[in-house]
């Protein structure tokens, strides 16, 4: 296994994993930074989280639509499960009203979607996070945003107080995703056009790499491609549970 890796800020932002379960990682910056290929909006370090089921599935089944076109994001696991706050702090954006649309696996529907993103781009901060919560965590005076959540589920309101921990909304499909996954990152503004990202790292987690023995993280990020679950604390308790093994 690759050391661990450490971003290059001394004082990165303590966070913990904003979910219940089992969940698989991609574009994390522990693999390269900016971990999205671009400075933009903020997502320097940013990080993307789907859930999983005990096969490493992020839906049940593939079919004809999976090969060729877009599929209901109801399929797939993530869709509706709780999404947590990864830390205390204070609620400066909730934003609701953003459509959920189609998840995209086929190469020909992910082609299509890479070439409108120039005109999501231009559209804004909204049109790319969707439906999204932002934090201000008050010690560090830094900005946590917790996107592409689902239509409607939002449960805090800007201004509101919330602990590490709290439901803050569910899992969906909304803003710049091809399929129904958390996108979290840290940022030093709150206007996200002009935002350069924080770095990160989470507490007590597990991890489990493919071809690798699951183990406990204490503090660090996960690579890509491997599945995570939080470790119960007295700080932050959490349901080890997993994603179900049958379609929601």
């Amino acid at each position: 296994m690759p050391p661990r890796h450490r971003p290059s800020a001394p004082h990165p932002l303590e966070l913990h994993l904003p979910f219940h379960g089992t969940w698989t990682v991609q574009n994390s910056p522990a693999n390269r930074v900016p971990s999205h290929g671009t400075d933009l909006f903020g997502t320097r370090f940013a990080i993307d989280f789907i859930a999983v089921d005990r096969q490493d599935r992020t839906a049940a089944s593939r079919s004809w639509r999976s090969a060729l076109t877009t599929e209901p994001p109801e399929l797939f696991f993530g869709y509706g499960l709780g999404v947590l706050a990864p830390q205390a702090g204070t609620v400066r954006v909730a934003h609701d009203g953003e459509a959920d649309h189609a998840a995209r696996r086929s190469q020909p529907s992910l082609l299509r979607y890479a070439l409108g993103q120039p005109a999501r781009i231009r559209q804004g901060p909204a049109a790319i996070a969707g439906n999204h919560v932002i934090l201000e965590e008050p010690q560090s005076g830094c900005f946590i945003a917790v996107v592409h959540l689902r239509q409607g589920s939002i449960r805090v309101r800007s201004g509101e107080t919330v602990s590490a921990g709290q439901l803050i909304g569910e899992c969906g499909n909304s803003g710049n995703s091809t399929q129904p996954h958390i996108h979290l990152q840290a940022t030093d503004s709150l206007a996200l056009h002009r935002a350069q990202g924080v770095p990160i790292v989470f507490r007590d987690f597990r991890e489990r790499l493919p071809a690798e023995v699951e183990t406990t993280v204490r503090c660090g990020l996960p690579f890509n491609d491997s599945v995570v679950s939080p470790v119960r604390t007295d700080r932050f308790p959490a349901d080890q549970t997993v994603a179900p093994d049958w379609p929601r």
